[in-house]
């Protein structure tokens, strides 16, 4: 059905890795940070004092150190509204498979250095939901020093234009 190969770029690939940190986690708030039923060692292990998700000034205050910000929405979105400033554009449909990609590989297609497991990295999307799930995947990756930006685009919007491309 669907050529015999991997369903990750643009397929559905993303379902399954999300189904598997929902069982195995028992719900996106554990991953994301303190909640309902939250393991207590999850927050520690995020960078920034364990925050789970940043403000719009604390966004900007990272952004002057070495953090990867990725931008979890889909290209026509980016394309048509813009984006925050120094973020990169990795789809949420694309992101598990980006996160395990060789180094050489990631630099080619998305022109940033890879992260890797111990590097600051930042999610973001429109408003929310879709940066929380890429936060989840990440971590289910081993990645120990993530978080997102929940208010994401709508959010910083309304302090400061977006990049246009």
């Amino acid at each position: 059905m669907f050529g015999g190969g991997l369903m990750g770029v643009g397929g559905w690939g993303w379902r399954r890795a999300a189904q598997a940190l929902w069982a195995a986690s028992g719900g996106w708030w554990r991953a994301a940070g303190p909640g309902p039923g939250a393991v207590g060692a999850t927050s520690r292990s995020l960078c920034a004092g364990g925050a789970p998700s940043l403000s719009y000034q604390e966004l900007k205050d990272l952004k002057k150190t070495d953090v990867l910000h990725i931008d979890v929405r889909e290209r026509w979105e980016i394309d048509r509204f813009g984006k925050i400033p120094a973020s990169i554009n990795i789809p949420l449909g694309e992101l598990v498979e980006a996160l395990q990609m060789d180094p050489t590989e990631f630099k080619e297609q998305y022109n940033q250095k890879m992260p890797s497991k111990s590097d600051p990295v930042v999610f973001s999307c429109l408003a929310g939901t879709r940066s929380k799930q890429a936060l989840g995947f990440a971590m289910s990756l081993g990645f120990s020093r993530v978080q997102q930006y929940a208010g994401g685009f709508e959010d910083w919007v309304k302090y400061e234009p977006p990049e246009k491309k």
